[in-house]
């Protein structure tokens, strides 16, 4: 090896161990942003359930779905969704309804603005991270799967 470059290499390795290190808590925070955004908006929807029914009527266009229903699937999976998102219990799971309920967003809304239209593309970027990632070691999956390989050595590492 160069010893001129032996520096940079010490120094790039130490940084990839902080950032090893750093994982887990950037997973963290990055769970709770994308649920307060979420659950944020289920409570906003459950707070005048008159005035989100008629947002689902008239303003909101889900295909398929009969706008009560959207209405319902839509508050309860904020709520729920992003609930098991903060615990990182079925986090992946989560991220992808999660993602879904996002893209819905975009699609059946035509009245977003350029700038919210950019939020809900960033919060979906950031979403795929916890897809790719999944919530990391500091979740219920994490321990779920640390009991299960102490417990159940036989169940596989799945």
């Amino acid at each position: 090896m160069n010893h001129a470059l032996k520096p940079v290499f010490c120094a790039y390795r130490l940084l990839i161990r902080a950032g090893d290190l750093l994982q887990p808590l950037v997973l963290v925070l990055l769970r709770l942003w994308i649920a307060h955004v979420f659950f944020s908006s289920g409570l906003t929807k459950i707070a005048d359930w008159d005035v989100t029914l008629a947002l689902f009527t008239d303003e909101y266009h889900v295909p398929v779905l009969p706008p009560n229903v959207a209405a319902i699937m839509a508050t309860c999976g904020e709520l729920g969704l992003s609930s098991l998102l903060v615990l990182g219990l079925g986090g992946r799971f989560a991220a992808a309804g999660l993602f879904i309920l996002n893209a819905v967003a975009v699609i059946s809304y035509p009245g977003l603005t350029e700038a919210t239209r950019q939020f809900h593309y960033f919060w979906g970027a950031q979403i795929l991270v916890l897809l790719a990632f999944g919530p990391g070691m500091l979740s219920l999956d994490a321990w779920l799967k640390r009991w299960l390989q102490r417990h159940c050595p036989n169940s596989g590492s799945g």
